[in-house]
């Protein structure tokens, strides 16, 4: 007879399962259930887990918010994947006798996306190919990085690699955040700027803030406009570090070049969301993470921490 019920969350691809043994767990007692769709609210959310014991969520394609752990009374594990994860209420969870638990994560994914979207956007590609295959030739002109700027938001793990790569293709680079320091920026191969300096230097800004109540928001129309008919924003980070009133007007109305945007407020991004319609955007469904070896790395991650708990002996612990 099984003891606990676990649920492994907004598992699109229908991969879960081949990147880490859940079968083996019927042996401990634990019957597991993989949901492919996404629930679009918190009484679906709730409503679906309500029986569940263990639950694993990727990133935060499911929010865990005090108002959802509150109604989820055989909770008793939640695993994120990643070692941080915004969308769930930590101190809530804590208060329900819940145990968080993280994982690790690959280094690279996000920062090879974030250059990939860049070199994209910088030659038209998407354009290119639609007009190839429509039978026609060399649609439009693109621009080269080398020799322009580059403004990193946020010089943590990932800002420092994309310094690297801005540096290897011959670009300046510049650097904020509010507790940036000179010494860390230079270390990076970048120099330390004022928010307003970058905006208005930058021909490329990337931002790669982790979103929090201090940071949401950072981007808005003072930046847009800062940043110029020129310049392009590239956001793989999270969605609402942007407003995104703002990020529709400055495209709608020529405030920048464009965007490229792996993140958005609301996902799954739904039909009619004001960005499909809007012009000069190359749009990625959040891809930064979703490669082979962060998948391995996030849901062998989360299998090690359901075995470590039903073992008496938690690991990665998020919860205070």
């Amino acid at each position: 007879m099984n003891q606990y019920r676990l649920a492994i969350l907004d598992d699109y691809q229908g991969v879960a399962e081949d990147f880490a043994p859940w079968s083996s767990l019927a042996e401990r007692g634990v019957a597991v259930t993989v949901f492919g769709g996404h629930f679009g609210s918190e009484a679906e959310t709730a409503a679906a887990l309500a029986d569940f014991d263990i639950v694993i969520a990727m990133r935060e394609r499911t929010p865990f918010p005090r108002s959802v752990i509150g109604q989820l009374p055989q909770l008793k594990l939640l695993v994120t994947t990643g070692a941080a994860n915004a969308a769930i209420d930590l101190e809530a969870a804590a208060e329900h006798g819940v145990v968080v638990c993280g994982t690790g994560g690959s280094p690279t994914a996000a920062p090879e996306l974030t250059w990939a979207l860049l070199l994209a956007f910088a030659r038209n590609l998407t354009a290119e190919e639609t007009s190839l295959r429509a039978g026609r030739w060399q649609h439009g002109i693109g621009f080269e990085l080398a020799g322009k700027t580059l403004g990193i938001v946020g010089l943590g793990k990932i800002g420092k690699r994309m310094a690297a790569y801005g540096r290897a293709f011959g670009m300046d680079v510049l650097a904020w955040s509010q507790n940036l320091t000179e010494e860390t920026a230079a270390a990076a191969g970048a120099r330390r700027v004022s928010k307003e300096e970058l905006f208005t230097e930058s021909d490329v800004v990337s931002l790669h803030l982790r979103l929090s109540p201090r940071s949401e928001g950072t981007v808005g129309e003072r930046e847009l406009q800062l940043l110029g008919p020129q310049g392009v924003l590239v956001n793989t980070a999270r969605g609402p570090l942007v407003d995104q009133t703002a990020l529709v007007s400055a495209l709608q109305e020529g405030w920048i070049r464009g965007v490229a945007i792996d993140v958005f407020d609301e996902e799954p991004l739904p039909a009619g969301h004001a960005l499909l319609a809007a012009p000069r955007t190359l749009l990625t469904p959040h891809l930064g993470y979703v490669t082979q070896e962060s998948y391995r790395a996030f849901f062998g991650g989360a299998f090690e921490d359901v075995t470590a708990w039903l073992d008496g002996s938690p690991i990665r612990v998020l919860t205070p």
